[in-house]
């Protein structure tokens, strides 16, 4: 099995057309390994999040290819992207992203339900999340009774689900203190190290770099230094 998961290959995305077209991102190209957790760091607007949008297949390139775990992400259809996203790919965002009016364990478990996986199953494997994230007391409350990083590692524990291979975090510590972040990070290294996953996150944040495996740094679109 090929220990590739990720390959970016000379991929442009352009929005709007003329003297008015914005080049969000610029030729860029990369790998990402099974079991490597890469940063993606960058200013706002340096083009991480609409970088990370196309390798997760919610949007697609204006020039260039995207393959992921071997699926051309470029050329997929509708349903395929469906697929993936479902089967092979999650996401974890810097709003948290949670259902307000489920509680911990039913959030995790959304993914599974969709999925169709039996209740008994499907219970005792969000039981298994929420402990591996360290939330496996806090089951029944809402997100309004949780702090903001106990939030997100609600968010990381559904985000992981269905034990995707492709983890894609956009600025996941970037509604939290910085100590918390780094807790998250941590928690992220973690997972992927253990799991054998791979995780892309972007963060403009230089504390936590040293908590990636590998960085790559982006400028007006453009990836400039790995």
């Amino acid at each position: 099995m090929s220990t590739e998961m990720v390959s970016v290959e000379k991929v442009s995305r352009t929005f709007g057309s003329g003297e008015r077209a914005v080049h969000a991102v610029q030729e860029v190209s990369f790998t990402a390994e099974r079991g490597e957790l890469v940063a993606v760091r960058g200013r706002s607007g340096a083009g991480k999040t609409t970088l990370l949008n196309m390798i997760g297949g919610l949007d697609r390139p204006s020039a260039g290819r995207v393959t992921v775990a071997g699926r051309d992400v470029t050329a997929a259809g509708e349903q395929e992207l469906l697929d993936l996203r479902r089967d092979t790919v999650s996401f974890v965002f810097q709003t948290f992203g949670l259902i307000p009016i489920l509680s911990a364990a039913e959030n995790v478990g959304v993914p599974l339900r969709l999925a169709k996986v039996p209740a008994a199953e499907r219970e005792e494997r969000v039981s298994v999340l929420l402990e591996l994230v360290g939330l496996g007391g806090h089951a029944a409350q809402r997100p309004n009774e949780l702090s903001g990083g106990q939030q997100q590692r609600v968010a990381v524990a559904r985000a992981l689900a269905n034990d995707p291979e492709l983890l894609i975090a956009d600025e996941p510590t970037g509604q939290l203190d910085s100590e918390t972040g780094r807790s998250i990070m941590d928690l992220l290294r973690a997972v992927v190290h253990a799991r054998k996953m791979t995780a892309l996150v972007a963060t403009h944040d230089p504390a936590l770099i040293d908590l990636a495996d590998r960085t790559l740094v982006l400028r007006d679109g453009r990836l400039v230094e790995e």
